[in-house]
């Protein structure tokens, strides 16, 4: 197939920041705005190099201390920008591009060359998601988020497997010292609503709330594309002293989104007469539920001694019932041909996660200029999971005409039962450790050992379809398979100034063969190991002319061994394979005169298999599926004096392969993004936000090789904001 022709932002995105840059100098005390508490104002992530960073490290050190990729974006900036979901928010950081669609919950994501849940792991306030069937749902909604932070590159030493690629924390809004209520009321394209409110301040004096609700709904931009979501989260927190606090949270998210698997091609290539059509069925469901719990605790015995202890419990149900592939096919007589429409599939994931995570940080001067701190702890996981699915039952399989069609109907939806359980536990230990050599040059290091077990058994059925026990899945009479791993990482930190960092890293990883809790434990698979991996990491990061420029740079490389590779036709499966990634991010932070501020990132990377057979096929030097090797987002921001705001974004994403033959890719895409807010008071603005300006049409993930999720057309929202 040969790829549609797209323009190189680059030069563009380069031309407009020298033009910027040229126009004023940055901002001085002198000629910046003066500092204002209006609704207008709002955080910017990019300036959060010298503040303590939760995703990075354990030991409360900033990016600038760390030998480490770690970016963050802020949940004001989020909520000021209108993005509607997490994935839209977190893409904006450097080096994170999008690979969602329904079926692993619209959040897997790319970093660095890998993609997916089994690669870059997902955390909600530090502790992970477990995927089932390569499938996270939560959290759903970017109201309740006070931050989103990325860390880049192998993330095992501090979260386990599942993170060569990195890890995406999310931080939720958090009781505060001060009062603070906000709303937002919007309604654009799409007949899509938006209602959220949320209040936090100090109930008593030793005790603090924060509550948090967001309902949204559209007609969606294909046919039958209605969706909706609801967003519910509180916290408590309570100081009875200046050493002590312990906050217990819930959060509930219920999500419908699009019945949308896809955009067929006809004959080969993107028609613009279907664009808007929807291939699935009209009675089709798709429902996630979460509902979470955590109690964390944290306790500074001394200013050397700090003991912290987070419990949590997530209960989620996910359902899908739908017809889910569509192909285009030539037909005798139908000048349009038709689309053969199949996989009429119904799944249900009943899931209840219960973790703990305990720690204690040790801190101490050891004299002559040096200082060490220490963390070491240990977490404990299990994860229930009730897996139904109508594998077992026949195909309902069609052939549509392209553009006039009748969606029809599921048959068959109540054989859609309870096909096999697991149990799968985790527990591990985990050290962290900061030499602090002299004021200039530190060491820092880590590592962790990990134990995972997963049990299953199958339900069995009689002839007539009723339950007639359980048997056990696992061949040669073993009861369960378990994965042991020890991972680790070591870098120094040299700061020829307290606002600029040299670094370097070696770290280690491991991913996950498919996903841990629904590993098959087939005579093949209950070989297999986990895939290991390692990176080597150099960079440079600053904070200068006291936050107003940020600049980070970053080089690495990464090797993944023990892919599931297979040598000849017909042959067994073997862990032989062989992936790596190199490549370059950067990101850069102005604040300039006039109100006037850019923030830019970028990354450029080469992805290949470096030994993957499969059958007769060599695919080595092939670039895995999913992966863009470009990516890169601009946005512009001008705030007056006179309570008036005026943003403008471009996000690139480069051509990414289909699959692993490289048959076909997706082409580039780039969107502009916009949007003018008036303060109308202090605490009340208008906004008037659109995206997708000059209505690109735009492929945002892929479901097979010829079946294209397209983004959402241009559309103009408008929204009230309000902030006491």
């Amino acid at each position: 197939m040969k790829m549609i022709d797209t323009y190189r932002p680059a030069t563009h995105v380069a031309a407009l920041l020298l033009a910027t840059c040229s126009s004023g100098a940055l901002a001085q005390d002198g000629d910046r705005v003066p500092p204002r508490d209006d609704i207008l104002v709002v955080g910017r992530g990019g300036g959060a190099l010298d503040r303590p960073s939760a995703t990075g490290s354990r030991l409360g050190l900033t990016p600038l201390e760390l030998p480490a990729s770690v970016a963050t974006v802020d949940g004001d900036a989020i909520r000021a920008r209108g993005d509607l979901t997490v994935v839209e928010a977190v893409s904006r950081a450097p080096g994170i591009t999008a690979a969602a669609n329904a079926g692993n919950g619209n959040t897997a994501l790319a970093a660095r060359g890998f993609v997916g849940q089994g690669s870059v792991l997902q955390l909600v306030d530090g502790i992970r998601l477990f995927p089932v069937a390569g499938t996270i749902t939560f959290p759903t909604d970017p109201w309740t988020v006070e931050r989103i932070e990325v860390l880049t590159g192998p993330a095992s030493v501090l979260y386990g497997q599942g993170a060569l690629g990195g890890a995406v924390n999310v931080v939720s809004r958090a009781p505060s010292e001060s009062a603070r209520d906000d709303a937002e009321l919007s309604y654009g394209a799409q007949d899509t609503w938006h209602v959220a409110a949320g209040t936090g301040g100090p109930l008593v004096e030793q005790l603090g709330y924060r509550l948090d609700a967001s309902y949204r709904r559209s007609d969606g931009w294909v046919d039958r594309g209605d969706n909706h979501s609801l967003a519910l989260s509180g916290a408590l927190r309570f100081a009875p002293s200046e050493r002590l606090t312990v906050m217990l949270r819930g959060d509930y998210g219920d999500v419908t989104p699009m019945r949308y698997w896809g955009t067929p091609l006809i004959d080969g290539r993107l028609d613009s007469r279907n664009r808007r059509r929807n291939y699935n069925v009209a009675d089709a469901d798709i429902r996630f539920r979460d509902d979470r719990q955590t109690l964390v605790a944290e306790w500074k015995v001394s200013d050397a001694v700090t003991l912290t202890n987070a419990a949590y419990r997530l209960a989620s149900k996910r359902s899908w019932y739908d017809l889910e592939s569509y192909a285009w096919a030539p037909a005798a007589g139908r000048p349009n041909g038709v689309i053969e429409r199949s996989d009429n599939l119904g799944i249900v994931q009943d899931i209840a996660q219960y973790g703990d995570q305990a720690s204690v940080k040790l801190s101490a001067p050891l004299g002559g200029g040096l200082a060490n701190d220490l963390v070491l702890g240990a977490e404990v996981n299990r994860v229930n999971l009730r897996y139904s699915n109508n594998f077992a039952v026949a195909d309902q399989a069609d052939a549509v005409d392209p553009f006039d069609f009748a969606p029809g109907t599921l048959e068959d939806r109540a054989a859609t039962l309870p096909r096999y359980r697991t149990i799968t536990t985790e527990w591990s230990i985990f050290g962290e450790d900061r030499l602090r050599l002299s004021r200039r040059l530190s060491l820092v290091g880590g590592f962790r050992y990990e134990e995972d077990g997963v049990r299953r058994r199958n339900i069995l059925y009689d002839a007539a379809g009723a339950p007639a026990g359980e048997a056990n899945a696992f061949s040669g009479g073993a009861r369960e398979k378990r994965f042991r791993d020890a991972t680790w990482r070591v870098g120094t930190v040299y700061q020829p100034a307290q606002s600029i960092s040299l670094y370097a890293q070696y770290a280690t990883g491991v991913d996950p063969v498919g996903t841990l809790t629904t590993f098959t434990t087939s005579a093949t698979q209950f070989a297999f190991t986990n895939a290991k991996g390692d990176q080597i990491e150099a960079g440079a990061k600053a904070a200068l002319l006291g936050g107003r420029v940020n600049v980070t740079l970053a080089g690495y490389r990464i090797v993944k061994n023990d892919l599931v590779a297979q040598r000849v036709t017909n042959g067994p499966l073997e862990q032989i394979g062989r992936q790596s990634s190199k490549g370059i991010e950067a990101a850069l932070l102005l604040a300039l005169a006039a109100g006037f501020s850019i923030e830019a990132n970028g990354t450029v990377l080469d992805a290949r298999f470096d030994d993957l057979l499969t059958g007769d096929a060599d695919l080595s030097s092939n670039t895995p599926p999913d992966v863009p090797e470009r990516a890169g987002n601009l946005w512009l921001t001008w705030e007056s004096r006179r309570g008036v705001r005026a943003q403008a974004g471009l996000r690139h994403v480069g051509a990414r392969f289909v699959d692993s033959t490289n048959s076909a890719r997706v082409p580039a895409y780039t969107v502009a993004d916009g949007g003018l807010s008036f303060a109308l008071t202090p605490a009340l603005a208008a906004d008037v936000r659109v995206y997708n300006l000059f209505d690109t049409r735009y492929v945002t993930s892929t479901y097979g090789a010829a079946q294209w999720l397209l983004g959402r057309p241009r559309s103009l929202d408008v929204a009230l904001r309000a902030r006491l």
